[in-house]
């Protein structure tokens, strides 16, 4: 049998992602030897990190043209060679871009039966968690704090903005456009919307905020965390979760300005994180997002695309901010 497989032809050397920075491949199956999983990936996940990737190693290796892309997803166990998996279970798998992937057994956990089976990888999956350990351990936010996401139309960004008015504060969301402002605003219950893409952004993000930021989510980094930091109240806390800004394309000509001082006079916290930090958290962090999700104060947006081929053109589109909501693709 064989087993379509998304290449990363070649790395973008300082310029945009490109289709033709992807080749599709056809082999053979692989087969489980002792202590593995044959896995079929049923759905991968498209995250800004995927672009990350390929500018160098970060808590994974950096990618190298010629290999499968790298992706996880929601997996099926086909063939099982240990214990504690047998053939139909599902899983979450650092599997690539690929249609079947051999993974060591141990590497690997089932996932409990929760429907749609696609909360697995947004609400309930590195999405929902970064969202969850994001604001609530890196952000501390109080309820009354004025809360502020970047990127907040995209699948982290969209849940952290719902957990912050769960919380009781007020939202603040900066995303591109009037429509997915409105979508913040009406759909998802977010205060005030900032368009980044309008001439008129830093002027209507002091008019959102005009008492200042207690804290900032920011997703982005670039000139939205710049604008942002300006807005900070003493004692702000900033959660760095992703500089989706500075992923595709040439590198900034600077970072922002006046750093230092305004860390020491407003004593700002700036926090980065991954979700993996929280791990021994999680059954307390996914009842939390099950609850908020069976009562109705968290909605979920998926954004699926079909076709292992299209892989490429949906990772371009989600830099490009195409997507509301988590972005994956159904093979």
């Amino acid at each position: 049998m064989n087993n379509r497989q998304i290449v990363l032809d070649r790395l973008p050397a300082g310029d945009k992602l490109a289709p033709d920075h992807f080749a599709l491949n056809v082999g053979e199956r692989p087969t489980a030897g002792e202590g593995q999983v044959l896995l079929k990936t049923r759905y991968i996940s498209l995250d800004a990190a995927n672009r990350a990737w390929m500018q160098g190693a970060t808590y994974r290796s950096a990618l190298e043209g010629g290999q499968v892309m790298a992706g996880g997803g929601l997996s099926e166990v086909v063939e099982s060679n240990v214990g504690h998996l047998k053939p139909g279970d599902l899983v979450f798998a650092d599997a690539g871009w690929q249609e079947y992937a051999v993974l060591q057994g141990k590497t690997l956990s089932k996932l409990p039966d929760l429907k749609p089976e696609t909360h697995l990888l947004s609400v309930y999956g590195i999405a929902g968690l970064t969202a969850y350990f994001g604001l609530l351990e890196c952000g501390q936010p109080k309820a009354g704090d004025t809360v502020v996401v970047s990127a907040a139309a995209g699948s982290v960004g969209s849940i952290v903005g719902q957990i912050a008015k769960i919380k009781g504060c007020r939202v603040v969301g900066i995303a591109g456009g009037e429509e997915k402002g409105r979508w913040l605003t009406e759909e998802l219950g977010f205060d005030a919307a900032v368009d980044y893409k309008s001439p008129e952004f830093k002027r209507q993000l002091r008019a959102a905020v005009p008492d200042g930021i207690d804290v900032f989510f920011d997703n982005t980094g670039g000139p939205i965390f710049e604008a942002c930091l300006f807005a900070m109240k003493n004692f702000g806390r900033i959660a760095c979760c992703g500089a989706l800004s500075q992923y595709d394309g040439a590198p900034p000509p600077h970072g922002p300005r006046g750093i230092p001082g305004l860390i020491v006079t407003k004593r700002l916290t700036l926090r980065g994180f991954v979700v993996m930090d929280f791990a021994a958290q999680n059954d307390q962090a996914l009842a939390d997002l099950q609850g908020w999700v069976a009562s109705g104060q968290l909605k979920v947006k998926e954004d699926i695309i079909d076709g292992l081929e299209n892989l490429p053109s949906a990772l371009i589109g989600l830099l490009g901010g195409e997507n509301r909501g988590k972005r994956m693709v159904r093979v």
